[in-house]
């Protein structure tokens, strides 16, 4: 029934939105109660009875299956993010049984699989019962909406409702196939202006930034094709489409083996850095508190790290 005015909110039950969204999702009250190990005709009553409490007609009866109507549709997609989110909150609730759980972490791709993925057994050695779920993201995004724990955020200091552990800085430096490096005698930064210069989308100031301090006019630069992530920089630069300039250690295994080369030791110093963030709420939770000292001390030896004593490296 629908609650009078000024009494607590409308709320269906628990069963009649899961009997609602399975349906919605397979199409057919029939595969909705084999998913749920119920009998058709109790999904089929559950959701007659969501539409008499909410007054919304949300399906369509055709023949032998269910359609949903533009109510239902818009209402099966809000629902699906409810029930998710409820699914999440129980999870983690139930990690303080223990000192497990799941940690669902946005991280930057190319910072993900050149640096943390292969340090991560390292992790799961000392917490086994903490399973880490990936997503990428390369912008700062809302948590609330999208119901991560935590994230690695390369910026400022600067995310609202959230606590932002600084992990270390980088240095960025050009680099290029032996190939273009020998076609275009690139011997000093002046010869780095004939040259098609790489892009990144997150970073449209690296260059900028690197010449100025080369004393050159970025005015005066050759802009080339923008990538969306490191990886792909890299990887336009090994195919021999122009300079990229890229943080040191994320081309470490290049450079390693010559497939790019920095044609000049000139690096300069990112004036931003990378944080691990997570909203207030969730710093007590074992995976995220687990994670977070683990990662505080795998950064800790990093040459670009904060020093001892820097107010910048301390919990925000």
């Amino acid at each position: 029934m629908i609650e009078a005015a000024g009494t607590r909110p409308l709320l269906p039950s628990l069963g009649a939105l899961a009997a609602f969204e399975a349906a919605a999702r397979h199409g057919s009250f029939t595969r909705a109660a084999e998913e749920l190990a119920l009998t058709q005709g109790a999904v089929s009553r559950q959701v007659a009875g969501l539409e008499a409490q909410i007054g919304v007609k949300l399906f369509e009866r055709v023949r032998q299956r269910v359609a949903l109507t533009p109510a239902g549709a818009a209402y099966a997609a809000e629902v699906r993010g409810a029930l998710r989110t409820l699914t999440g909150a129980t999870l983690n609730v139930m990690a303080f049984r223990g000192a497990g759980g799941v940690l669902n972490l946005a991280i930057l791709p190319t910072f993900g699989t050149r640096w943390l993925i292969p340090r991560l057994p390292r992790f799961t050695e000392a917490h086994p019962n903490v399973t880490i779920n990936f997503a990428t993201r390369v912008r700062p995004f809302d948590f609330a909406r999208e119901g991560h724990d935590a994230a690695i955020h390369f910026g400022g200091p600067s995310w609202p409702g959230a606590k932002l552990h600084r992990l270390m800085g980088e240095e960025i430096v050009p680099v290029a196939s032996p190939a273009i490096v020998a076609r275009h005698r690139l011997a000093e930064p002046a010869d780095v202006l004939g040259v098609p210069l790489l892009q990144q989308a997150t970073r449209p100031r690296a260059w900028e930034q690197w010449l100025t301090e080369a004393g050159l006019d970025p005015a005066r630069a050759t802009p080339g094709p923008r990538f969306e992530q490191f990886a792909m920089v890299a990887q336009a630069a090994m195919a021999g489409l122009g300079l990229a300039i890229v943080p040191r250690f994320l081309v470490e295994e290049e450079l390693r083996s010559g497939a790019l080369v920095m044609p000049f030791d000139r690096p300069s110093r990112s004036e931003e850095a990378y944080w691990l963030v997570y909203p207030e709420e969730k710093a007590a939770l074992p995976a995220v508190s687990a994670f977070r000292d683990w990662l505080l001390a795998e950064t800790a030896g990093s040459a670009l790290s904060p020093p001892a004593g820097d107010p910048a490296g301390a919990p925000s």
